[in-house]
């Protein structure tokens, strides 16, 4: 039985806006993104780390290395929430 994606934002938003965030972020971050399919940056990642990831059963891949290709892109993506959060709240003071 296969497992079901039942993810859920804390703050809704559209899976494209996501998708969209996500791909801008890593071309920030050198990776070269589809923009049709930005989830395939995985695999770069994956390749520049030296992780053997490839499409479709991944059984052998250590759950390790699982959490460091997803580490890279999501720690990536909340570095750049923290710092359009700040950059926010300093255009929200100048304004007062």
């Amino acid at each position: 039985m296969g497992r079901r994606k039942s993810r859920q934002y804390a703050y809704p938003v559209s899976p494209s806006a996501i998708n969209a965030f996500k791909a801008d972020v890593m071309r920030q971050e050198g990776y070269a993104v589809n923009l049709q399919e930005p989830d395939q940056v995985k695999f770069e990642v994956a390749q520049s780390m030296g992780i053997p990831l490839s499409q479709g059963d991944n059984g052998q891949l250590k759950t390790e290395d699982a959490g460091r290709i997803g580490g890279k892109i999501g720690g990536a993506m909340v570095k750049e929430m923290i710092r359009m959060a700040q950059q926010h709240l300093a255009e929200k003071q100048r304004i007062r």
